[in-house]
């Protein structure tokens, strides 16, 4: 791992569906800071939840995504580590890109329980959130003029829920998927890695989720996961997203705390 922890809770709206989703973000950015002895840094206010198709989401969220993706460049600019924390998943549009522009070899590990890796041509929902990785890998233009990643340095895995234009999308890409979890460190190892981590991974059984998909890993098993990741390979950073409500916050602080430096 490299560099002193900046830990960073995005607490303005890119496309969250979930009322109050901010204060779950809050609250875990404040968990996060206390185990790295750090204050966090809480940008930007919520704004009223609203279910609009992506092009109104995009226009309404840029500034918010320019910011995240801003949070993440000066902290890799200084040397380091970022964990930024997000109530959705959008703010990948502008974060990756900023991990290759500093690091253009690096690895994106790419934890979700979906791929997020629809176009405006293939979205059946128009949900911006389920579009944001194809943005970050160039498929579509989102406006922000920013390196794009290389989609065959994208490893996913937990994926469970997937449309079919995605798949075809992610196949003729050269995105790597691995389905069993204990076979990611091996994958990893030796490799600068940024991960992007959606908490709907977890069974919905164990944190509600917007997008519920049953079949996910328990709590302990995600632990387990992001201590060998972590073990593995050279962890640049992290995002966290899907994390609404407050209560359990302390508890999935102690999940993802192997990716704090």
């Amino acid at each position: 791992m490299s560099g002193e922890p900046a830990v960073v809770g995005m607490l303005c709206r890119s496309s969250e569906r979930v009322d109050g989703a901010a204060a779950g973000t809050e609250a875990l950015a404040r968990e996060l800071a206390e185990r790295c002895a750090v204050a966090p840094r809480l940008i930007g206010s919520p704004s009223p939840m609203k279910v609009v198709g992506w092009e109104e989401d995009l226009r309404g969220s840029r500034g918010c995504l320019l910011e995240a993706g801003g949070q993440v460049d000066d902290a890799l600019a200084g040397g380091r580590h970022p964990v930024l924390v997000a109530p959705d998943c959008s703010v990948s549009m502008t974060t990756l890109p900023a991990v290759v522009r500093h690091h253009p070899d690096a690895t994106i590990l790419w934890l979700d329980a979906h791929a997020d890796f629809n176009t405006p041509e293939t979205t059946v929902s128009g949900y911006l959130g389920g579009m944001c990785l194809a943005a970050a890998c160039g498929l579509w233009d989102g406006g922000f003029a920013l390196p794009r990643v290389d989609p065959t340095a994208v490893i996913m895995c937990g994926l469970r829920d997937l449309d079919g234009p995605e798949v075809v999308l992610l196949e003729t890409k050269g995105v790597e998927r691995i389905a069993r979890p204990g076979l990611l460190a091996e994958a990893l190892a030796g490799r600068e890695v940024f991960v992007h981590l959606d908490l709907d991974i977890l069974d919905p059984t164990v944190i509600a989720s917007p997008f519920p998909v049953a079949g996910g890993l328990s709590d302990a098993g995600l632990r387990t996961l992001l201590t060998e990741v972590a073990g593995a390979c050279d962890l640049l950073g992290c995002e966290i997203a899907g994390f609404h409500d407050p209560a359990p916050a302390e508890l999935i602080a102690s999940v993802v705390e192997p990716l704090l430096p």
